[in-house]
């Protein structure tokens, strides 16, 4: 079997590559916007085509020699936007290889070691009345995990009280995290889990001021508090707070977790597979955290397939307690994009029996819905200068 063609297909603020061969199976994985993520992708798409000028015409079984070849003959290995690409490329690869077998992704990585994931779902409500009934509603529905953004509003918006983050005091930063934890705890009662995410928008100082303000609430995790570059300053954020630590959505390479995990950064770390090289290199960190009682929450912020893609994930790794599940994942622009999205029971996500990954792309759909730039507003202080995006 040989591939004969890879092209990238896009549709609303998503991308994905699909891999054909000369047998007639194709398959298909997610691309991560990577340093298009806020604006257009368009280092990433280039990506693509960087991978394809190696792949073409090679046998796409050959899932780990390929993956070899397209990480090394990078000079400069691991920036972003090539690893995205060979993260896409690698699940398209994986979900071939499943398809010529007639056998799902996770019985080719060892068999699953669970049927079912436990899922948290995301809080998007700024007003505090609005995010109490949205959290119960989730609960209703099933999940057992909740997360939100405890300063009210995610960007440079107006929201009820007319501030954001970046108009908020030191002290006013850890009033309106407690605030809003306050609420969703009474609103859903003590058993249910609540992780907070704030984007690498804090500093060290801010970061372990908030993680102490919310001591008493019980947090499952803190994700990405500070910036990711810095393993020194990771280390010294879950060191001087209470919340164990959430971490790695913005790293790509396994020689960035290798560094988080010496440094005792994180309890919890959040590959993303359409990011981090796929399918295959995901497996590799998850070793590398079972290897430090570390756990691993694999970070889905895209569409149905990268669902899919964690789905075979969670179903051989062992260290995974929970797995991100953003609310719209079943509905809406994402389910159109797709013949059927995965099946979710009340707070899991079922395991695919399906040979591959266990879904296709709904092509045909994908005229309705014209390609477009996710925007992240910009974070911008009283004095005109940027906080971040």
């Amino acid at each position: 079997m040989k591939i004969t063609s890879i092209e990238v297909l896009s549709a609303d603020r998503y991308d994905y590559v699909k891999i054909q061969t000369d047998d007639g199976i194709s398959g298909v994985g997610e691309l991560h916007p990577a340093s298009g993520t806020s604006g257009t992708p368009y280092v990433a798409r280039a990506g693509v085509e960087y991978h394809k000028e190696y792949l073409l015409g090679k046998d796409p079984n050959k899932i780990e020699d390929n993956w070899q070849h397209m990480f090394r003959r990078q000079l400069f290995r691991g920036g972003s936007d090539v690893m995205s690409a060979l993260g896409a490329v690698d699940i398209a690869l994986w979900d071939i290889k499943g398809k010529s077998l007639g056998k799902p992704v996770y019985e080719l990585l060892g068999g699953p070691v669970r049927k079912k994931v436990r899922l948290y779902t995301h809080l998007s409500s700024t007003d505090i009345d609005a995010l109490r009934d949205e959290a119960k509603l989730r609960v209703e529905e099933g999940f057992t995990a909740v997360r939100l953004y405890p300063f009210g509003n995610f960007g440079n918006r107006s929201f009820s009280e007319g501030i954001g983050l970046e108009k908020m005091s030191y002290t006013a930063m850890q009033r309106h995290a407690v605030e809003r934890i306050e609420a969703v705890r009474d609103s859903i009662g003590p058993d249910i889990d609540i992780m907070i995410d704030v984007v690498n928008r804090l500093t060290p100082a801010e970061a372990i001021a908030i993680g102490n303000a919310l001591s008493d609430y019980n947090l499952y995790f803190f994700e990405d508090p500070i910036e990711p570059e810095n393993m020194d300053a990771w280390e010294q954020v879950a060191m001087r707070q209470p919340i164990p630590i959430a971490m790695g959505e913005r790293l790509y390479t396994i020689y960035q977790f290798r560094e988080l995990l010496n440094h005792n950064g994180a309890s919890f770390l959040r590959p993303d597979p359409s990011l981090v090289g796929g399918i295959s290199n995901m497996i590799k960190i998850g070793s590398l955290a079972q290897a430090s009682y570390a756990s691993v929450v694999p970070h889905n912020p895209l569409s149905c397939v990268l669902t899919a893609a964690c789905a075979q994930i969670d179903a051989v790794l062992h260290n995974i307690p929970v797995q991100e599940y953003p609310v719209d994942d079943d509905s809406g622009v994402k389910a159109d994009l797709v013949t059927e999205p995965l099946m979710r029971e009340g707070g899991y996500l079922l395991i695919p029996d399906k040979p591959g990954i266990g879904i296709e792309l709904n092509e045909e759909a994908f005229k309705h819905y014209p390609k477009k730039a996710y925007v992240r507003p910009p974070l911008i202080y009283e004095d005109g200068s940027l906080k971040d995006y």
